[in-house]
């Protein structure tokens, strides 16, 4: 069975110490006080047809001491980073939520708002290429629920996913303190919301499907996405994303394949560019009479720009869009109840998973 062989806290703290040190170098040699951090503008987000997912350009910025206007953000940097560094050295973890509250104490001051203190959050792990969590800084929302053959071993505990409660094992926001220990499992089925979570663990369908089920709970967060990812490179599972039939549905899906333009600097650690989609399209509206809402206008103008997206550029995306739009109505993955509570699980998911 595999498992994580880097140490990613320890990557974070050298890189941390480095950027001390070059800061003090240039304070030797009578220079200012710089780092450089790479543009998260538009201009510098591009779509990798290679890699499918989208990443940073070269355009970086020059943040330094030397500019008056930049001063307080490169001090507030400064801390940031030895805020994080100490977290490391201490072995513990602290919130966002506790960081931008902790900067009220510092020196420079605190940040205007939450959203100014992660931006510096977001400036430390492009600079470095690093991720928040290595840094020992959570976010505040849950982790996602897992059920299924899964052993994993977290703060020196072994956890069996089937026996961690009728809601499964939930998904720490370190995934990189997570060893797998043993998976008999053979796919990974995620799937949109809580409601559908709860009744393919009833159905039983992880065992029926031999999967692990994953509750994105909605927009899946960074953990989630980085447990998709390792278990697709690590453990070998194909990940197949089960959403409901609509624009928000057909996004959470695409993020997960091939990240978002956001965490463009990051998507290499979480993108899963041959994740799979099984979730409800617009043919299945027809194919299956659907219950259906109409679409609003919002939804719409969400999918004629899903059109032009470069992620949904393919023949399948094209077309089921397309259709959407014609028939101008979308379904929920509960829409399939109209046939039986067991039917998702008995029909519907096997034909798209291929299991029968």
């Amino acid at each position: 069975m595999a498992k994580k062989s880097e140490n990613p806290r320890e990557e974070a703290r050298e890189h941390l110490e480095k950027f001390g040190s070059d800061i003090l170098e240039n304070i030797k040699n009578t220079q200012p006080p710089r780092v450089k951090v790479p543009s998260r503008s538009t201009s510098n987000i591009v779509y990798d047809e290679d890699e499918r997912f989208y990443t940073l350009a070269d355009k970086k910025s020059t943040r330094t001491a030397a500019n008056m206007r930049q001063v307080k953000k490169f001090a507030q940097t400064l801390c940031a980073a030895d805020f994080c560094k100490d977290l490391i050295n201490s072995g513990k973890t602290a919130t966002l939520r506790e960081m931008y509250y902790t900067s009220e104490g510092w020196p420079t001051g605190g940040f205007s708002s939450q959203d100014r203190s992660d931006r510096i959050v977001e400036d430390i792990e492009s600079a470095f290429g690093v991720k928040r969590e290595d840094l020992g800084l959570l976010p505040e929302e849950d982790g996602a629920s897992i059920f299924g053959e899964l052993v994993v071993e977290e703060s020196g505990m072994e956890v069996k996913a089937t026996e961690a409660g009728r809601a499964g094992y939930t998904i720490p926001p370190t995934m990189s303190d997570v060893d797998f220990v043993d998976c008999e499992a053979e796919r990974v089925l995620a799937v949109e919301t809580m409601g559908m979570y709860h009744r393919l663990v009833q159905e039983e369908a992880w065992d029926d499907y031999n999967a692990l089920v994953v509750a994105l709970k909605g927009q899946p967060a960074r953990a989630t996405r980085r447990f998709l990812k390792r278990a697709n490179e690590e453990l070998g599972l194909p990940i197949y994303l089960f959403t409901d039939g609509d624009p928000f549905g057909f996004h959470i899906a695409m993020v997960v394949i091939s990240g978002s333009a956001k965490l463009a600097y990051i998507n290499h650690e979480l993108a899963i560019p041959d994740a799979q989609f099984v979730g409800v399209t617009a043919s299945d509206i027809e194919d299956y009479e659907l219950p259906t809402d109409k679409l609003r206008e919002s939804d719409i103008r969400r999918l004629k720009q899903l059109l032009d997206d470069p992620r949904y550029k393919d023949e399948f995306w094209q077309k089921e869009i397309k259709k959407m739009l014609s028939l101008k109505k979308k379904a929920e993955q509960q829409a399939f109840s109209k046939y039986g509570l067991e039917y998702v699980v008995e029909e519907y998911l096997p034909k798209k998973l291929k299991l029968n």
